[in-house]
Protein backbone atom coordinates (compact mmCIF):
# COMPACT_ATOMS: atom_id res chain seq x y z
CA UNK A 1 0.00 0.00 0.00
CA UNK A 2 1.54 3.42 -0.99
CA UNK A 3 0.93 5.70 1.99
CA UNK A 4 2.38 8.43 0.11
CA UNK A 5 -0.89 9.26 -1.44
CA UNK A 6 -2.86 11.00 0.84
CA UNK A 7 -5.80 9.70 2.63
CA UNK A 8 -9.29 11.55 0.82
CA UNK A 9 -12.11 12.90 3.26
CA UNK A 10 -14.99 13.30 1.41
CA UNK A 11 -17.26 15.62 3.96
CA UNK A 12 -19.64 17.86 3.78
CA UNK A 13 -19.80 18.99 7.15
CA UNK A 14 -16.90 21.82 7.96
CA UNK A 15 -16.34 21.31 11.33
CA UNK A 16 -16.07 17.32 11.39
CA UNK A 17 -14.10 17.54 8.28
CA UNK A 18 -11.71 20.26 9.60
CA UNK A 19 -11.21 18.07 13.40
CA UNK A 20 -10.52 14.96 10.88
CA UNK A 21 -8.14 17.24 8.98
CA UNK A 22 -6.22 17.92 11.87
CA UNK A 23 -6.04 14.92 13.55
CA UNK A 24 -5.05 13.46 10.34
CA UNK A 25 -2.48 15.39 9.37
CA UNK A 26 -0.82 15.57 13.45
CA UNK A 27 -0.51 11.76 12.96
CA UNK A 28 1.82 12.58 10.22
CA UNK A 29 -0.77 11.99 7.01
CA UNK A 30 -1.43 13.17 4.20
CA UNK A 31 -4.92 14.26 3.55
CA UNK A 32 -7.21 16.03 0.88
CA UNK A 33 -10.91 16.95 0.92
CA UNK A 34 -13.98 16.80 -1.34
CA UNK A 35 -16.95 18.66 0.44
CA UNK A 36 -19.41 16.27 -1.74
CA UNK A 37 -19.59 13.00 -3.64
CA UNK A 38 -19.12 14.45 -7.04
CA UNK A 39 -15.87 16.72 -6.03
CA UNK A 40 -15.10 13.55 -4.52
CA UNK A 41 -15.32 10.93 -7.44
CA UNK A 42 -13.51 13.36 -9.49
CA UNK A 43 -10.98 13.71 -6.56
CA UNK A 44 -10.76 9.66 -6.67
CA UNK A 45 -9.84 9.50 -9.95
CA UNK A 46 -7.45 12.45 -10.03
CA UNK A 47 -5.43 11.64 -7.05
CA UNK A 48 -6.04 7.93 -6.51
CA UNK A 49 -5.87 8.09 -2.75
CA UNK A 50 -4.49 5.70 -0.17
CA UNK A 51 -7.79 5.27 1.88
CA UNK A 52 -11.13 6.94 1.15
CA UNK A 53 -12.85 8.40 4.21
CA UNK A 54 -16.55 8.43 3.33
CA UNK A 55 -19.47 10.23 4.47
CA UNK A 56 -22.75 8.85 3.26
CA UNK A 57 -24.64 11.85 3.73
CA UNK A 58 -23.20 14.45 0.85
CA UNK A 59 -24.93 16.71 -1.64
CA UNK A 60 -25.18 16.50 -5.32
CA UNK A 61 -23.91 12.73 -5.21
CA UNK A 62 -24.48 10.78 -1.76
CA UNK A 63 -22.15 7.68 -0.56
CA UNK A 64 -23.84 5.32 -2.04
CA UNK A 65 -23.60 6.99 -5.41
CA UNK A 66 -20.29 7.68 -4.70
CA UNK A 67 -19.22 3.82 -4.00
CA UNK A 68 -21.85 2.49 -7.42
CA UNK A 69 -20.37 4.97 -9.34
CA UNK A 70 -16.71 3.60 -8.81
CA UNK A 71 -17.96 -0.10 -8.52
CA UNK A 72 -19.79 0.75 -12.12
CA UNK A 73 -16.04 2.06 -13.05
CA UNK A 74 -14.04 -0.95 -11.57
CA UNK A 75 -12.25 1.78 -9.25
CA UNK A 76 -13.72 0.10 -6.25
CA UNK A 77 -11.52 -3.06 -5.90
CA UNK A 78 -8.44 -0.42 -5.80
CA UNK A 79 -9.71 1.66 -3.25
CA UNK A 80 -9.78 1.44 0.13
CA UNK A 81 -12.80 2.66 1.64
CA UNK A 82 -14.02 3.19 5.18
CA UNK A 83 -17.93 4.73 5.85
CA UNK A 84 -17.79 7.35 8.69
CA UNK A 85 -21.68 8.58 8.56
CA UNK A 86 -24.28 8.96 10.84
CA UNK A 87 -26.44 6.56 9.65
CA UNK A 88 -26.35 3.80 11.28
CA UNK A 89 -29.37 1.52 10.56
CA UNK A 90 -28.59 -2.21 9.63
CA UNK A 91 -30.40 -1.62 6.68
CA UNK A 92 -27.64 1.40 5.80
CA UNK A 93 -24.91 -0.72 6.90
CA UNK A 94 -25.76 -4.14 4.78
CA UNK A 95 -26.37 -1.69 1.87
CA UNK A 96 -22.60 -0.50 2.32
CA UNK A 97 -21.21 -3.74 2.66
CA UNK A 98 -22.78 -4.74 -0.33
CA UNK A 99 -19.67 -2.83 -1.93
CA UNK A 100 -15.65 -3.79 -1.38
CA UNK A 101 -15.61 -1.76 1.39
CA UNK A 102 -12.99 -1.97 4.81
CA UNK A 103 -15.25 -1.05 7.70
CA UNK A 104 -18.23 1.13 8.38
CA UNK A 105 -18.02 3.39 11.25
CA UNK A 106 -20.92 5.41 12.85
CA UNK A 107 -19.38 9.03 13.61
CA UNK A 108 -21.58 8.92 17.16
CA UNK A 109 -19.83 5.41 18.13
CA UNK A 110 -16.23 6.22 17.33
CA UNK A 111 -13.50 9.28 18.48
CA UNK A 112 -11.05 10.64 16.30
CA UNK A 113 -8.60 8.35 17.98
CA UNK A 114 -10.81 4.98 17.43
CA UNK A 115 -10.93 6.76 13.85
CA UNK A 116 -6.72 6.72 13.10
CA UNK A 117 -6.37 3.27 14.84
CA UNK A 118 -9.14 1.74 11.96
CA UNK A 119 -7.28 3.71 9.32
CA UNK A 120 -3.80 2.91 10.61
CA UNK A 121 -5.44 -1.04 10.81
CA UNK A 122 -6.84 -0.96 7.14
CA UNK A 123 -3.59 0.33 5.92
CA UNK A 124 -1.81 -2.18 7.11
CA UNK A 125 0.49 0.11 9.84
Amino acid sequence: MNTDQPILIIEDDDFLRSLTVTKLEKEGFKVDIAIDGLQGVAKIKEIKPSLILLDLMLPNLDGFGVLQQLQDENILEQQKVIIFSNLGSEEDIRRARGFAIEDYLVKSSFTLDELVEKIKESLGM
